[in-house]
């Protein structure tokens, strides 16, 4: 992939967060990180159950070197019915990405919200297979708004530099 800024299903595209056009990102590896599914129930349920879902995005930098980042979608999903849990699923899927600028600030939209749209398509296919395979129709997961998960962690984190305690400083210090 080698240029990310057009408009994608109406929402805001790459070019409109900020990065300059002809950001290059490769993907150097794509990979299950960590991978639960709890079946205790063993299929019984006759009514359509509750489903949670929780989505987390990460991104560090990897140790072994420059404009390196391994970026982590991590999914939770929890299905109930009745008072009886159906499953539990905890799926960590990660890629290796890199980048030719090391500009953090022209990164950041790009590592929560372009890798983890290239990932989510492969950690959606691992859901539905082991949930198909736990004795359950397939769970699909909707598409997910990464822009909207991006601003609404940057409003949250807006939020809480306003309201956070000013330290009390002693005569004297600037």
């Amino acid at each position: 992939m080698a240029e990310q800024n057009a408009d994608q299903g109406g929402q805001p595209g790459v070019g409109e967060a900020g990065i300059r056009p002809g950001t290059s990102v490769r993907v150097l590896a794509q990979y299950i990180k960590d991978f639960s599914f709890e079946n205790p129930a063993t299929a019984r349920a006759q009514a359509q159950p509750n489903i949670d879902l929780g989505i987390d995005v990460g991104a560090t930098p990897h140790r072994d070197g420059q404009n390196l980042f391994e970026v982590s979608l991590r999914m939770q999903a929890k299905a109930v019915a009745g008072d009886a849990v159906l499953f539990i699923l905890e799926l960590d899927y990660a890629g290796l990405f890199q980048f030719d600028s090391s500009n953090m600030a022209e990164l950041e939209p790009i590592l929560l919200i372009e890798c983890p749209r290239l990932l989510f398509p492969f950690a959606r296919r691992v859901i539905s297979d082991i949930t198909r395979d736990g004795g359950f129709p397939p769970l699909l997961v909707d598409p997910i708004d990464f822009v909207g998960l991006y601003r609404g962690q940057k409003a949250r984190q807006a939020g809480a530099a306003r309201t956070a305690v000013p330290v009390a400083r002693s005569p004297g210090q600037a």
